[in-house]
């Protein structure tokens, strides 16, 4: 865990580095420290239909949910809620100036009663080594 969905709307495609915007979120939550790196997958989700505020068809949107396990204290969710926020408003600032932008992010903790998971993600990692050090873009 987490879960990382981000929807957006498809307008947004021809103003933004889609892929860019998934690794800065990706790499956001990475550095909040609080999950393990073979928790976090993050995954984008293009929305073409949509009705947002007026209907003008330049309104835009970016909602991004963390669904995570249970056990954060609100002041820890409330941190990386922030930092994924953050880390989407420095990226949309172009857009922001000059078109309607709705963002929103939501941290939501999984009912574990039927959530099931089988992955060997973190034994591939623990394998490979730590991974490269990226640079800062």
């Amino acid at each position: 865990m987490p879960h990382i969905i981000v929807e957006y709307s498809a307008n947004l495609e021809g103003q933004l580095n889609i892929a860019v915007l998934l690794e800065k979120i990706h790499r956001s939550v990475l550095e909040s420290g609080v999950f393990k790196l073979g928790a976090v997958r993050t995954r984008g989700e293009r929305r073409d239909s949509y009705v947002i505020a007026d209907g003008d068809p330049s309104n835009a949107f970016i909602h991004v949910e963390l669904k995570i396990a249970p056990g954060r204290d609100a002041v820890t969710r409330r941190s990386i809620a922030q930092a994924v926020l953050d880390t989407i408003a420095a990226e949309t600032k172009e857009v922001f100036a000059h078109s309607g932008l709705g963002i929103s992010v939501d941290v939501n903790e999984i009912d574990r009663t039927a959530s099931l998971r089988l992955n060997n993600l973190h034994e591939r990692l623990s394998a490979k080594g730590p991974p490269p050090k990226r640079a800062a873009s």
